[in-house]
């Protein structure tokens, strides 16, 4: 909301990341008819949206082009877009915000549509928490290839939810913007639970598929390796409420339930591990860590489970650096 745009209407939409949630929230606005740009640094990931467009299989199915791409978060302000979604990696959180800063102006917004805890407030360190919102969206997907996405699933609907209560009209907005192109998004006044709840299903699945190199599936019918996902859930649940953050009476069966049934695919964190990228186990686990820090809880299972997959983050960067001109790591 601005002097300028007291109404908040939102016409124009920005995407930063061309990974599989990226490709999807483009797709669907452009799809509805909305001036979209999407921004990569990897021109390779993102030129196709423009020229053969971006194919989406599996629970959903859709062909789309989208009107604009870029190759830096700083060429959005040539584009002017009134809403910015951040879909990248927790990790990139500081560059990209310090960018968007650069050109950021009163009445635009920006939404973290990512995993982990606190990505908002990260943004919201640059920008302020007015010009701020949080996502929860409820699909499961993957990248086939550049601009082809694989979507396992989609339940709706999706969440978001401002920081400031003088954008919940710009929030309100947003979400039926997104509801008119097929992404059905509710407001609430509720996400940090959404945000935990999530949270506790990310930081109980995916370090241990990162470290053992196990499919969620693998992993929950292995009875040594379920019992440390078991003992993951029951020590973020205590975290959560030692912190006061309401999960529900019956989230534990719940989540134990749902990743006995989440299929045999491999989880963000072991596909990052396997390509040789920095993970978001700091936004995850590591924020179980911290909050359990600050509420006197102790977090053995959390702080091994971090401390393992750092291991490995450290040990992929030595290889990277080893490697030869081609990417092959040297012998």
């Amino acid at each position: 909301m601005s002097e300028s745009n007291p109404d908040f209407v939102a016409k124009k939409f920005a995407v930063v990341g061309a990974g599989p949630v990226g490709c999807i929230v483009a797709a669907f606005l452009a799809k509805g008819g909305y001036d979209v740009t999407l921004c990569d640094v990897i021109p390779a990931l993102v030129d196709p949206a423009a020229t053969t467009g971006i194919q989406i299989e599996g629970a959903e199915n859709l062909f789309q082009k989208i009107p604009h791409i870029c190759h830096g978060v700083e060429e959005l302000a040539e584009y002017d877009p009134d809403v910015i979604f951040i879909t990248v990696k927790a990790t990139a959180l500081p560059l990209i915000s310090s960018a968007i800063e650069e050109f950021h102006r009163e009445g635009r917004y920006v939404v973290s549509w990512q995993n982990g805890i606190d990505t908002e407030l990260e943004i919201a360190k640059a920008l302020g928490k007015k010009s701020v919102m949080r996502g929860v969206v409820n699909w499961g997907c993957g990248l086939k290839g550049p601009c082809r996405v694989a979507m396992s699933f989609h339940h709706p609907p999706h969440y978001i939810q401002e920081l400031a209560p003088q954008s919940a009209p710009a929030a309100i907005e947003i979400a039926r913007v997104l509801s008119s192109c097929g992404l059905e998004t509710k407001h609430t006044d509720k996400i940090i639970s959404m945000v935990w709840r999530k949270s506790v299903l990310n930081a109980s699945m995916n370090p241990v598929c990162a470290v053992t190199g196990l499919t969620m599936s693998q992993a929950m019918n292995d009875p040594i390796i379920s019992g440390t996902v078991d003992s993951l859930v029951k020590e973020c649940i205590k975290v959560a409420r030692a912190n006061e953050i309401f999960l529900g009476f019956d989230f534990y069966p719940h989540a134990i339930e749902y990743m006995k049934t989440a299929g045999n695919h491999k989880p963000s964190m072991l596909m990052d591990i396997e390509a040789g990228r920095r993970t978001e186990v700091d936004f995850m686990n590591g924020k179980f860590v911290e909050y359990g820090r600050q509420a006197g809880v102790e977090t053995p299972y959390n702080t091994t489970l971090q401390s393992l997959v750092k291991g490995l983050e450290s040990s992929l960067e030595s290889r990277i650096q080893d490697a030869g001109p081609a990417g092959i790591v040297k012998k």
